[in-house]
């Protein structure tokens, strides 16, 4: 698929330019592998790259993106603030290291990574408005946010939010939070989408991913995207790369759609203690 045929947002009008498919890059820390899977999935269309500071490989992603012959204002790249650097300077301090190891002047997202720890709903999101008149960033995001601090994040950011990044799967469907976000103009971003790979046991995935002749992810990422949903799934090989990237040209059918929204199951892959459902 050509680049400018990589879908967006077209009914959600702060999520536009967000390209629907990127690469996430959890667990990818050693640096030559990061970089090269970075470069990789841009050379091959890719236009949505995502990292985080507790990752580790800010500096190798921002490698993988100078490799890449892909003019930076052609990728959106995101990042997040881990939990322990949330209070107003600390969040203004490490922003600026996170884009100096990127090696870039602002990000297109940055998000609050937990509502965990050091995070005070006031204090942070005023350092995150602070960052997006300064330029720095150009939209605001928040990350395993729950209905009612989505609800208190709006009502405290002057600039908008602009996304929710949460774990999102056929296992997981998230079905009344996207239904919250989708009523406050919010991207839903999945992070996991294949659910540790978790979806290739499925049966209903499986049978509609041989009807269609692709795999299980492939069937995954398709009713994510169908279902308005933005996706990073981590991948480091190039054939892993290419298979998400494949997804794209698969048309499910509104029977696939209804098999796949069936699916009766909750099952959280990434589950810490200050998770705020455990709160």
């Amino acid at each position: 698929m050509a680049t400018n045929e990589l879908p967006v947002r077209d009914d959600c009008p702060a999520a536009s330019n967000m390209p629907m498919l990127g690469l996430g890059t959890w667990k990818n820390s050693d640096p030559a592998t990061c970089a090269e899977s970075v470069a990789t999935a841009l050379e091959m269309g890719y236009r949505h790259i995502d990292t985080a500071q507790a990752y580790d490989n800010e500096a190798a992603v921002g490698d993988g993106i100078d490799r890449a012959a892909v003019d930076r204002e052609d990728i959106f790249l995101a990042t997040k603030i881990w939990i322990d650097n949330l209070a107003y300077d600390d969040v203004l301090e490490t922003a600026k290291a996170s884009l100096d190891r990127l090696g870039v002047d602002s990000v297109d997202l940055l998000y609050v990574h937990w509502p965990s720890r050091t995070y005070d709903a006031e204090d942070t999101l005023a350092a995150f408005n602070e960052l997006y008149d300064r330029g720095k960033i150009d939209r605001i995001g928040v990350s395993n946010f729950q209905p009612e601090q989505v609800a208190e994040a709006i009502e405290l950011s002057d600039a908008p939010i602009f996304a929710n990044q949460v774990e999102c799967h056929p296992l997981l469907q998230q079905a009344d939070l996207r239904e919250v976000c989708a009523d406050h103009d919010i991207e839903l971003v999945a992070y996991s989408p294949l659910a540790r790979g978790a979806v290739f046991d499925v049966p209903e995935i499986e049978a509609i991913a041989d009807d269609h002749g692709v795999s299980p992810a492939q069937i995954s990422l398709a009713w994510l995207r169908e279902e308005g949903v933005t996706a990073i799934p981590k991948a480091t090989g190039e054939d892993h790369i290419r298979d998400n990237w494949a997804s794209l040209s698969v048309d499910l059918t509104d029977d696939d759609l209804e098999t796949i929204r069936g699916i009766d199951r909750t099952d959280r892959q990434v589950d810490p203690g200050f998770g705020p459902w455990n709160q």
